[in-house]
């Protein structure tokens, strides 16, 4: 892992400013977003890791932040500055390590993260070494490091998805739920459209939100062929395990009380994980669909 941040730091030191197909998209599972500036070079360079439904102006995540002035390179438990963050990190964390201000006197940005670690950097015949405490580091050392904050910042996600009342919560529930109403309301056109049919009584649509003794169903629809029963479920504001429990036990709901021998499952999220992907291989019968969100802006023209 140490490759790309020796290039990260290299670079550091020109007036690029490109960074697209440069670095990996993904490390460890997390997306990886690097920057040295906008339009002239930043004083700090970065490279953050986010977790799925984090930005870097909106969320927490390890991020890399090299100092150019002091030539430190500081790993930390990153906050976003542009906008403040409901509960970032947990409390050990935050009681357990110093503030990059502690670490550095008047730091050019980002004072208010905490310091995981922090590497003194030297630029010898194009080689980058790292030092902690005057002794140099391995590519290892880098490695374990990177890992174990990555770890620490999962248990967080996995903490921050659960609490129903944090604005990253409500945030990620009003979006899919605006997700659900699209695809039910784009239905014909979707892919879901192709191979399914929702369920209408007396020319009521019964398909969204599909009332049963376990919960509602986000969608129940038919297969065509088949005309078994597909249970359609949106990875809202939960873990991955939470998802996989959630749409066996509507799956199991249906097969009994509807009467049919086979029921399908299909997941809707953002972004495909390790945790789901495991699951998902002792699992039978369901698939998972990734959704994308495109933004654009068009001129207006009379």
């Amino acid at each position: 892992m140490s490759a790309f941040l020796e290039k990260f730091l290299k670079q550091s030191q020109t007036n690029n400013l490109k960074t697209k197909g440069l670095y990996p998209e993904t490390i460890l599972d997390l997306d990886i977003k690097v920057s040295f500036g906008m339009g002239t070079p930043t004083h700090v360079p970065w490279i953050s890791l986010l977790g799925s439904g984090m930005l870097t102006s909106n969320g927490y995540y390890p991020v890399y932040l090299y100092y150019k002035k002091e030539e430190v390179l500081v790993l930390a438990y990153g906050i976003s500055e542009t906008v403040e963050f409901e509960h970032p990190w947990t409390k050990e964390i935050v009681d357990e390590n110093i503030k990059i201000s502690e670490l550095l006197d008047k730091p050019f940005r980002y004072s208010g993260s905490y310091v995981f670690r922090s590497y003194q950097i030297k630029f010898t015949n194009e080689k980058v070494q790292f030092f902690s405490n005057k002794k140099e580091l391995t590519a290892e050392d880098l490695s374990r490091d990177l890992e174990k904050i990555v770890n620490e910042y999962k248990t967080c996600l996995d903490i921050t998805v659960k609490d129903e009342g944090s604005d990253f919560s409500r945030g990620l529930f009003y979006m899919e739920q605006q997700l659900e109403d699209f695809i039910i309301q784009n239905w014909n056109e979707s892919e879901f459209g192709k191979k399914y049919d929702l369920i209408e009584e007396d020319g009521d649509l019964k398909s969204q939100q599909y009332r049963t003794g376990v919960g509602p169903i986000d969608i129940l629809a038919k297969d065509k062929e088949s005309g078994d029963y597909v249970v359609i479920e949106l990875k809202r504001n939960q873990t991955s395990d939470d998802t996989v429990g959630q749409i066996t036990r509507y799956m199991g709901w249906v097969k009994q009380h509807l009467n049919c021998e086979s029921v399908k499952g299909v997941i809707v999220c953002g972004k495909y994980d390790k945790k789901l992907d495991y699951a998902l291989k002792v699992v039978g019968n369901v698939e998972v669909f990734l959704y994308e969100v495109n933004f654009s802006l068009k001129e207006y023209r009379k």
